[in-house]
């Protein structure tokens, strides 16, 4: 078994796929992927089992029929994961707005370090976005703010989707109903692994935006994570979160970290 499973959703990234496997195969440590394809028209998943052939132990497709939500797919990924012993899982883009040099850091964080999930921060240390329009940078930054008031989850980038998850984390938080299927899913795991009382670190990160391709964000989609945190405040109020101890008694607590909470939370 590799260091851990990538996951990749994709729609239309021709561009992209081909560039963004054999990146994360040239790394010094060992990861699989897995692509997530929503019946991308224009090809896709034909470069992903084209490349099958030359990386048959470390690439794997699974392709659904239509655009059936980001949150979707991860879950699709995160069962295939667990149903295949893999101990540490990442979500991450396909174009390339995450560095994939950076899963190492992430990996590290929780095989090394010793926290059960960690998460690649675009605002932990500033803000480190590249090429994005300052409107779409400030929308960004301010949905973690309004997130972190509303919640009080001590994520400096509550809508980050770049990220690594222990198996741990993914077995307890998909017993739970996951409620949305879009940018909200993002919120919505690192929220319920916060109320499990799950360690969390926060990796800093610099994103770039895409080069090739179309993005998938519209202003709609962060309408609905905005309005989904308030559902996810409330719903949590009415019902008890079992602490979960932690995966290392000597993972060191930082400021970028979340640390458990206490049970009547």
């Amino acid at each position: 078994m590799n260091n851990g499973l990538v996951l990749i959703p994709t729609y239309n990234e021709h561009e992209n796929a081909e560039l963004i496997i054999r990146k994360v195969f040239s790394l010094p440590r060992g990861f699989d992927v897995l692509i997530i394809d929503d019946g991308s028209p224009d090809g896709t998943a034909h470069i992903v089992r084209q490349l099958q052939r030359e990386f048959p132990d470390q690439l794997f497709l699974e392709e659904r029929s239509g655009k059936l939500g980001l949150g979707t797919a991860y879950i699709h990924g995160f069962r295939w994961a667990l149903e295949r012993g893999y101990q540490y899982v990442f979500e991450m883009d396909a174009d390339f707005s995450h560095n994939p040099d950076d899963l190492l850091r992430l990996y590290d964080a929780c095989a090394v370090d010793g926290y059960d999930m960690a998460i690649g921060s675009r605002y932990i240390q500033g803000v480190n976005v590249v090429n994005w329009p300052m409107d779409r940078v400030l929308m960004s930054w301010f949905a973690s703010a309004y997130v972190r008031m509303v919640t009080g989850m001590p994520i400096a980038d509550a809508t980050a989707g770049f990220k690594c998850y222990t198996a741990r984390v993914l077995r307890t938080v998909l017993l739970d109903r996951i409620r949305f299927v879009g940018y909200a899913f993002q919120i919505e795991m690192k929220w319920l692994a916060y109320k499990y009382g799950f360690r969390i670190k926060e990796v800093p990160i610099i994103f770039t935006d895409r080069t090739r391709g179309t993005s998938k964000m519209t202003k709609g989609i962060f309408q609905e994570a905005l309005f989904g945190v308030v559902q996810m405040k409330i719903s949590s109020m009415f019902r008890r979160f079992e602490l979960v101890a932690p995966t290392s008694a000597t993972a060191p607590v930082s400021a970028a970290a979340a640390t458990p909470a206490p049970k009547s939370r």
